[in-house]
């Protein structure tokens, strides 16, 4: 398709507020001429009204059709949205194929419930699920095989890492492309593998509240793309998780053009502060998108109470070999159950499901008091909810209809007689 063609193609890279930024595809062409990929134009875009009437919402990821493109102000209107491989709501992102849950093993520690519950949303969204810890050169070696050997347990294979070192273990570099000896750079000190200009010094102390630019320490040597890169090439994928644990940094490594701001943990609270503040979807360098999400620390679980269980791929090992007595087990105290037992994350499976049952009798509550008041708006501006009446009880009849009836009671009057 050609850019001067009425319509072209393209990806919704950006959302933010009723503007959305559209990269073209690159198999297009200006006034003749390819544009190659690094060199896709960006058009600032805006909805058309058609879309806005019928509900049609414009999210990051969606493959849309933009109209009459002004390349001189490089501006365009989104006439069309094509149909969605898979879509999530939080984050907002459209046809993403990975999910790569980013925590740190210290500064803030590793907490095993927040993980878990982390985890089981990245389930429940049915995508890929690969998980990455970063900070890697903060915890002992034995620390670093405990956690290997417990997440095992869990039926994950989690790549260990360090942004600021820009190392991931010994194991995982032994199939690195370019060969990077992982042992002859872990035998420097820690000191020589961090830029001096990032150090805190007296002129320049370590602020709890600054910001400061984590720039790719040796890119070219770097093992983290390489480690990553099996997993997220030529895919969209979603970088999430808690805030503070280095997830623009890891951005900076992989896409070292970018230079996001990072920030410094906070002493105080010991967690992580805010600066992503909305979902953007970046081009890695061998191809892909990588969206970058905000953080949070309490990820909602709005799943069906009866899908929790295949969240927990402790619980799918015990469902495969066997199954439970009860078609519509919950997996808690109904006998011959196959899934309780003494695996580690039961207990957060129990913690889980009962909020799940909460939240589903709160839906449940909340649409039959809806459907049984209608919301009114009063003289003064203020609205207020009052009860519905019976459908048409109270409503009269129409003198068509009351000819009608009159007409069949004297047909079957005549019919009698």
């Amino acid at each position: 398709m050609s850019l001067n063609s009425p319509s072209i193609v393209g990806t919704v890279i950006a959302v933010q507020a009723n503007f959305y930024q559209v990269r073209l595809d690159p198999a297009v062409s200006i006034d003749g001429k390819n544009a190659p990929l690094a060199d896709s134009p960006i058009l600032l875009c805006t909805r058309r009204t058609r879309l806005k009437k019928i509900g049609q919402q414009v999210m990051v990821g969606d493959r849309v059709v933009v109209d009459e493109p002004d390349w001189t102000d490089r501006r365009g209107a989104i006439s069309e949205v094509f149909p969605r491989q898979t879509e999530l709501n939080r984050p907002p992102v459209a046809n993403a194929d990975r999910i790569l849950l980013v925590f740190a093993l210290a500064e803030p520690d590793l907490d095993p419930a927040s993980l878990t519950r982390f985890l089981v949303k990245a389930e429940s969204t049915g995508l890929e699920v690969s998980l990455c810890l970063n900070k890697c050169d903060l915890v002992t070696p034995q620390e670093l095989e405990q956690w290997r050997d417990r997440l095992s347990g869990w039926g994950y294979e989690p790549m260990f890492i360090s942004v600021r070192s820009g190392l991931g273990v010994q194991e995982a570099a032994a199939n690195f492309q370019n060969k990077v000896s992982v042992e002859k750079v872990a035998s420097q000190p820690l000191s020589d593998k961090i830029d001096s200009s990032l150090l805190p010094s007296e002129d320049k102390p370590l602020l709890a509240n600054s910001v400061y630019p984590l720039h790719p320490l040796n890119p070219v040597q770097s093992p983290l793309p390489n480690l990553l890169q099996g997993h997220i090439q030529g895919k969209i994928t979603i970088i999430c998780g808690p805030s503070g644990v280095g997830k623009s940094s890891l951005i900076n490594q992989l896409i070292p053009a970018l230079n996001l701001r990072v920030n410094a943990v906070s002493g105080k609270l010991g967690r992580g502060r805010h600066t992503t503040r909305h979902v953007e979807l970046f081009e890695l360098p061998g191809g892909g998108l990588l969206a970058d999400t905000p953080g949070f620390n309490q990820p909602a679980l709005e799943c069906d109470p009866s899908e929790l269980a295949e969240y927990f791929p402790e619980a799918r090992q015990r469902l495969a070999l066997g199954s439970c007595q009860f078609s519509d087990c919950s997996h808690r105290s109904e006998p011959n159950c196959v899934v309780r037992g003494d695996w580690e994350r039961y207990e957060y499976y129990l913690q889980f499901l009962e909020e799940a049952i909460v939240r589903q009798q709160q839906e449940q509550n909340s649409s039959s008091a809806e459907a049984s008041l209608k919301q009114q708006t009063k003289s003064d501006g203020t609205q207020q909810y009052e009860p519905k009446l019976q459908t048409k009880k109270y409503r009269r009849s129409s003198r068509r209809l009351q000819h009608q009836s009159l007409q069949d009671r004297c047909q079957d009057d005549l019919e009698e007689v």
